[in-house]
């Protein structure tokens, strides 16, 4: 037993995980330090504010609200468990797209871009084909395809200036990035979509719902009633799992990983690296775009088309997601669960006390640091593993014998 347990931990496969896991509990730590620290120095937080701040962080997903004395009660948050789901059904699909990509030897940071044209594509199927004459589910498809493709283009135009003219993928991610920003909002405040029914709203676009589509429940709103849950999460765990498939079990991903290992090598040994640098990050823009996509049709959202100012978070947050999942589509699922949950986490915090959502955002930026310097803490662990192994097999020390009194002779 404790051989094959010594033999797990040696796998590096485990030194990953382990690296994460640290990252996250030092990243859970500093949130207490601060929750702590701020509790100390405002007097409108008392002793029993502060523990109610820890205590949210570590199990705020279980918090169901506070009850008459004022006293925070816990228990099965069906709401906030199914918005926790429902929130990271995008970090799934972005989370996805910066990990393929780096698996393929590519850095996307244009996900924040790929997701916004997704957004245009999807939105504009979904609202501009009338249901009266179309299916509703048939649309809601040709949406999410339209999405996935608007994101595919995207993608593959730094993938190409990456292949053919050797421009690094990150300044041209970048610059496609705030094209999509003023192409988006150029396009639906040219558009008839905005919302001009409801006065309080301006910027905004309607709910794909206004056009009777919208992604089916499937029963997880039985499961989980008053969120926003639905079926998106578990396309999102799907895709995940293909995209896992996809790189371990190919040809295909044989290839893209080949190109990203060494592209010259690849070359060599008869692999079409442009072709593949291209297409990788391809992929890497149809996985965005399908998040946006998939949030989007959701429903229940409404988007706010002047975006020149900014760009998508869900875009930027997909690169923490990967990191934490050291770059594996099956890890993106729970670390992108895990950033959900803190916003989640977030929220209650500053419902319920008199915290604000940003001490979440403290630890997420702890998390995404550490988790960058994943590495050094797997080189960190085998050292540990190392020096363990070299005081094991070193010689035992020999007894100092000394003669007995006596013994000597003349």
């Amino acid at each position: 037993m404790k051989n094959s347990l010594l033999n797990l931990y040696h796998r590096d496969a485990t030194k990953k995980v382990l690296s994460s896991l640290i990252s996250i509990l030092v990243g859970l730590f500093v949130g207490i330090i601060v929750v702590i620290i701020v509790g100390l120095t405002k007097n409108t937080i008392s002793a029993s504010g502060i523990w109610d701040g820890v205590r949210l962080i570590f199990i705020g997903i279980l918090s169901t609200g506070r009850n008459a004395a004022g006293q925070l009660t816990w228990g099965y948050n069906a709401q906030s468990l199914g918005n926790m789901f429902f929130r990271a059904t995008p970090l799934i699909m972005t989370g996805l797209s910066v990990a393929v990509a780096y698996k393929t030897g590519l850095f996307n940071i244009g996900a924040p871009g790929q997701y916004l044209m997704g957004t245009l594509a999807s939105l504009m199927i979904a609202l501009g084909i009338p249901s009266s004459q179309v299916p509703a589910g048939i649309i809601w498809v040709l949406a999410f395809l339209g999405g996935c493709l608007a994101g595919a283009a995207w993608g593959a135009i730094p993938g190409a200036l990456k292949a053919f003219l050797n421009i690094n993928e990150v300044l041209a991610s970048i610059m496609t990035n705030w094209l999509a920003a003023n192409i988006v909002t150029w396009a639906f405040d040219a558009s008839s979509f905005k919302n001009t029914v409801e006065n309080t709203k301006a910027g905004y676009i309607f709910k794909t719902t206004y056009n009777g589509v919208a992604t089916p429940k499937l029963g997880l709103d039985k499961l989980f009633p008053g969120s926003q849950i639905n079926a998106g999460i578990l396309l999102a765990i799907a895709i995940a799992i293909a995209m896992y498939i996809l790189l371990n079990k190919t040809t295909l991903g044989y290839e893209l990983k080949a190109c990203g290992s060494n592209r010259h090598a690849a070359r060599y040994a008869g692999i079409n690296d442009k072709r593949n640098i291209v297409l990788s990050m391809a992929i890497a823009g149809s996985l965005a775009g399908g998040g946006a996509a998939l949030y989007w049709l959701s429903g229940n959202t409404e988007f706010y088309w002047s975006t020149y100012q900014s760009l998508p978070a869900a875009g930027f947050n997909g690169i923490p997601v990967a990191l934490l999942a050291v770059s594996n589509p099956i890890g993106v699922i729970f670390t992108a669960t895990f950033m959900a949950m803190l916003d989640i986490v977030g929220q209650q915090l500053t419902g319920y006390t008199a915290y604000n959502e940003y001490i979440t955002d403290v630890i997420i930026s702890v998390i995404v640091y550490l988790s960058a310097f994943s590495l050094v803490i797997r080189m960190w662990l085998n050292g540990k593993q190392k020096s363990g192994a070299a005081n094991a097999n070193a010689e035992p020390p020999k007894p100092d014998v000394k003669p007995e009194k006596g013994g000597e002779t003349a």
